[in-house]
């Protein structure tokens, strides 16, 4: 067995090493800024519009709907933030989801803070928006409807399409968190009521530092960064130009595996999954049984602590974590876990397993047998579950 098994592939994912090979040139041989207007910047200017092209052809864009970021929480506080400004004289209202990232939910509270009015959905068991709820809280003053592609935490996929098409019939403008999805499930925003889309690099095997929002042509979005005519003078600051090349080339092969990959996480995800909820007693399975992400396994065990299942699970090789990497360290348990109707104390028993197509039944099995010894250590030790015990 491999000394490290990494798990914890919804927080980041390993650089390839293609993406790195496509990188290093940009960071001292075609080193020029893109901006300048001697010949050597021809370079930069070449692989930026490269990378664009190769991001629109995964996603179903043009190439002049691209815009590049420092990740997805710029996106999304750029799709969320310009939207509210430019459009604030036709309303204030927002509508999001309670199990947003916090790069959504943040924003929407600053906004509130601002005076714009926000609307927060509540999601079922599964993590699924109600759609019903949703056309009952667009009102003549919404502006916007952002709700995620699929959850980082429990891995569900939202029906985007249909949310897509109640923005649309009451032309209300529709940003959708993509950052765990893409490159991971078919997205196409031409086959799908999108206006706009945030991703990150780093989600799918390229460079940390780098993301884009597609911002589908004809919508009205203020500038968001100020300072200069970069992205076509919507978003001010020298390009990252090693990073830009690396996200067009992670894309692009990601798009080339993507079948192929889908396949053997799923297959991985429901063989742990399977295992787990059969030998491991009282254990929950957070998010939808099969409209989930490839790749996602998310479980809460009662009568334990989720934080010393992930140091002890780190004790035998295993990356893992309780829930997104953005509020690691946190004592409070997950708002996602919470939204879904479990209460704090098993919410805080969750464990969520994120894989990649490099790990192997193997690992699975190892990992299995790691948690049911440690789980049944805990157990062991917990007051609550002697009390469950006797009680029963």
């Amino acid at each position: 067995m491999n000394e490290l098994i990494y798990l914890d592939n919804a927080a980041t994912t390993k650089t390839s090493q293609p993406v790195v090979e496509a990188m290093l040139p940009y960071f001292s041989q075609y080193y020029g800024n893109p901006s300048s207007v001697y010949s050597f910047s021809g370079f930069g200017k070449e692989a930026i519009a490269k990378a664009r092209g190769q991001i629109a052809h995964v996603l179903g864009a043009n190439p002049e709907e691209i815009y590049f970021t420092a990740g997805g929480s710029e996106a999304d506080n750029w799709a969320i933030i310009a939207t509210a400004e430019a459009y604030q004289d036709k309303g204030k209202h927002i509508i999001t989801s309670k199990i947003e990232h916090h790069a959504v939910l943040h924003t929407c509270q600053y906004l509130e803070k601002r005076g714009f009015e926000v609307t927060y959905l509540d999601v079922d068991e599964n993590g699924t928006v109600d759609l019903e709820q949703l056309k009952e809280s667009v009102r003549p003053d919404t502006i916007l409807i952002t709700i995620m592609f699929a959850n980082n935490e429990i891995g569900t996929i939202q029906p985007v399409k249909e949310i897509g098409e109640i923005a649309r019939e009451h032309g209300v403008l529709f940003h959708t968190d993509a950052v765990q999805a893409f490159c991971h499930i078919p997205i196409r925003v031409d086959e799908l009521p999108i206006d706009m889309l945030s991703a990150s690099g780093h989600k799918f095997n390229g460079p940390k530092g780098i993301g884009f929002l597609y911002i589908r042509k004809g919508i009205k979005t203020k500038s968001f960064i100020h300072g200069g005519a970069q992205e076509r003078k919507r978003r001010a600051g020298t390009e990252n130009l090693p990073g830009i090349v690396g996200i067009g080339k992670a894309a692009e092969l990601a798009e080339e595996t993507l079948k192929e990959r889908q396949d053997k996480e799923t297959g991985l995800r429901d063989y742990l999954i399977g295992r787990i909820m059969e030998e491991v007693p009282y254990v929950r399975l957070n998010g939808h049984r099969t409209n989930r992400l490839p790749n996602n396994v998310n479980l809460a065990f009662q009568f334990i602590e989720g934080e010393s299942l992930l140091i002890m699970l780190d004790m035998a090789g295993i990356c893992g974590s309780s829930g997104s990497a953005c509020t690691s360290g946190s004592l409070d348990p997950s708002h996602v876990l919470l939204a879904i109707g479990l209460p704090h104390e098993i919410a805080h028993g969750s464990l969520r397993l994120t894989l990649s197509e490099e790990n192997t039944i193997e690992e699975m099995d190892y990992v299995v047998e790691k948690i049911k010894g440690i789980v049944k250590r805990l157990r062991d030790m917990s007051p609550l579950y002697e009390d469950y015990l006797k009680s029963h």
